[in-house]
């Protein structure tokens, strides 16, 4: 069932007060993430997962990453398991 449109002011602090109705349907309470996404003049909003929440945080120890170095530590440490199975 599609909800009605409903209209809701935005105030001099940039905020706005999601419709009771909006926010039953979305099953998010006070306290919830909230996740924006804008695309070609469209905003859509939905709960934010942990997932949404966490993505990027994680950075590599070093950037960009040697790559050559890393598979050459990799060859080294297969090559000292398979000598010590035979």
């Amino acid at each position: 069932m599609p909800l009605k449109t409903d209209v809701t002011t935005l105030t001099t602090k940039g905020q706005i007060t999601i419709p009771k109705k909006i926010r039953k349907y979305l099953g998010i309470k006070p306290k919830d993430r909230i996740k924006f996404e804008v695309k070609e003049g469209v905003v859509k909003i939905r709960p934010a997962k942990d997932l949404d929440l966490n993505f990027g945080r994680v950075k590599p120890p070093k950037k960009p990453e040697d790559f050559k170095k890393v598979r050459k530590l990799f060859e080294e440490k297969v090559g000292e398991e398979l000598g010590k199975k035979i």
